[in-house]
């Protein structure tokens, strides 16, 4: 039996996913919101170390499926390999209610204005596609306030000199400082620094209907028991689903948009929970996939128009795939840094992320999340043994020693770090799987390099006796901050989307995830991916009403 025509199909139930839904179906749309994942609960994941999601050796705890979802990784010399989801180069990011927004660690940072203006700011790099935002960060803030306050920020960024424009402040306070605060705080003002308390999408008291944050262990990569972490799946979904104009359809993997002779969207080609292939006629296809599936959907989405898939016409789908150099330092301590007080992270400072010179971008510092036993294995400095005696040793007498502070590089985007459709590898469901390729930018590393040594400078002040950099390596960037690939613009020849999310050719197709960020800023997205989500929404909804309804 035909399903029933909607106004508009979601495809993927995250960040930007989630906020469309919200924002359609409250305006009266009717909406399907498609997830090919599940709806968890902290009661489905029970608290095991080994088993989280960060631990990707072990598995993605909360999916894709490690059985159905493979990738094909072609590393820097050229070499295939079939990865799964629990491999690091499968680019992993949460297929489930909510995306990435179930299991983060919640920052939540506005973009600076140079953000949104790197090519104007530093001009042609050579060997990168760097350009500016069809949008500046003025056409943001908005919607940048309404995420804080509607779903949720604590923190307190006024001792941030260098913050874009804000008109309010956060609505929530900033968690009580713990010991890696009250020890790098003072460290970073005795070096002329400017630390502040982390934004973050986390409650501090309790916010509309949800507790207090805890304070726990188990953080990041976790179901968060009490719902005090804020994501679309506690928030902008369930007010969907009470606006009575949303379904929520989960375990369902979309194939293609479905188009007519003349290239519109009809809809989407499903499968759903039972395996069985279904057809979801709609006015508005919105796709919110991440940069990796969201550009996969689009080249698997083939007309006589598109024979290299929709909005593909000029090339652009799946290129300027970009992530998060992480680079930073660990250092050793003489006295105890750790006090189990979670989530860990807690101050940061943003005087690198512009005006370093020779560099073009920078990144912001901050120190890290708890890092739990099993995973502060891997932190060990070079000069110990990955294995044996000396290995445990020191892992037992360094651990509630230790503090990382790390930054997320803003990363030059490449033409040719891609996604595209793997010609010989399909999914359990027969859909051709995505095929990743390419390298970081030289000078994405030159800047982790620099990044590295402020945060080495800054443990040193505070007391570090040892200390050892962490540096990005020249392999492709993907992972949970995964942006780029379906590229925002105002030029079709070079852009996928208009300034609006649409696709160039299609009026009824909008991309509204991190695949269509320019450049992904020296922040985590999460915010600015919200935000967008919000704008886009309310840019497609006055389209609308503009036309005769769909």
């Amino acid at each position: 039996m035909a399903l029933k025509h909607v106004n508009a199909v979601v495809v993927g139930a995250g960040a930007g996913g989630g906020v469309v839904a919200k924002e359609l179906a409250t305006a009266g749309l009717s909406v399907v919101l498609l997830e090919r994942g599940r709806w968890y609960s902290a009661a489905d994941c029970r608290k095991d170390d080994l088993f989280n999601q960060r631990t990707q050796v072990l598995g993605a705890k909360f999916g894709p499926d490690e059985e159905r979802d493979p990738r094909v990784l072609v590393d820097e010399s050229g070499r295939e390999m079939v990865v799964s989801p629990s491999d690091g180069g499968y680019s992993n990011n949460a297929a489930c209610v909510g995306g990435g927004t179930f299991s983060y660690g919640a920052m939540a940072w506005r973009y600076m204005e140079k953000d949104f203006r790197m090519r104007s700011t530093y001009g042609a790099v050579e060997d990168s596609t760097l350009d500016d935002w069809p949008i500046a960060y003025s056409d943001l803030e908005p919607y940048y306030e309404k995420a804080e306050w509607e779903m949720g920020v604590s923190g307190d960024d006024s001792g941030n000199p260098f913050k874009a424009p804000r008109r309010k402040p956060l609505p929530m306070p900033p968690l009580a400082p713990n010991r890696e605060y009250e020890v790098l705080h003072p460290a970073a003002r005795r070096l002329g620094l400017h630390p502040f308390d982390i934004p973050m999408l986390r409650n501090t008291v309790p916010y509309n209907g949800r507790r207090a944050c805890m304070r726990c262990r188990w953080c990041v990569g976790f179901a968060c028991e009490l719902s005090a972490r804020t994501g679309t799946h506690n928030t902008v979904i369930p007010a969907a689903l009470a606006t009575g104009n949303c379904e929520l359809r989960t375990g369902c993997m979309t194939r293609e948009i479905l188009l007519d002779s003349r290239a519109r969207a009809t809809g989407v080609a499903y499968f759903d929970a039972g395996g069985r292939l279904q057809e979801q006629p709609a006015g508005l296809v919105i796709v919110s996939g991440g940069a990796i599936e969201s550009a996969r959907l689009l080249l698997n989405s083939k007309h006589r128009l598109f024979p290299n898939g929709l909005g593909n016409r000029n090339g652009w789908v799946g290129r300027n795939l970009q992530s998060h150099s992480y680079s930073g330092a660990n250092g050793l301590f003489e006295f105890e840094t750790f006090d189990d007080l979670g989530p860990g992270a807690s101050v940061a400072i943003c005087d690198y992320n512009h005006g370093n010179p020779g560099l073009a971008g920078g990144a912001l510092l901050a120190n890290e999340f708890i890092r739990l036993p099993y995973q502060f294995m891997a932190l060990v400095p070079p000069w110990i043994s990955r294995w044996g005696s000396e290995h445990k040793d020191f892992v037992r007498t360094a651990y509630r020693r230790t503090m990382v502070v790390m930054g997320p590089v803003q990363e030059m985007p490449m033409f040719d770090a891609r996604v595209q459709l793997d010609p010989k590898v399909k999914d359990y469901w027969g859909i051709p799987v995505a095929r990743l390729s390419g390298t970081r930018h030289p000078h994405t590393i030159e800047v982790g390099r620099f990044i590295a040594s402020k945060a080495e400078a800054w443990l040193k002040e505070a007391g570090a006796v040892e200390t050892w950099k962490r540096v990005p390596s020249k392999s492709l960037s993907g992972g949970q901050h995964q942006a780029g690939t379906c590229r925002m613009g105002n030029d079709p020849q070079t852009s996928v989307v208009d300034a609006s999310c649409r696709i160039h050719d299609v009026d009824n197709v909008y991309v509204i995830d991190a695949s269509v960020h320019p450049t992904n800023g020296g922040f985590n997205p999460g915010l600015t991916i919200l935000a967008n989500a919000y704008r886009a929404s309310g840019a497609l909804l006055q389209a609308w009403k503009g036309k005769v309804r769909l």
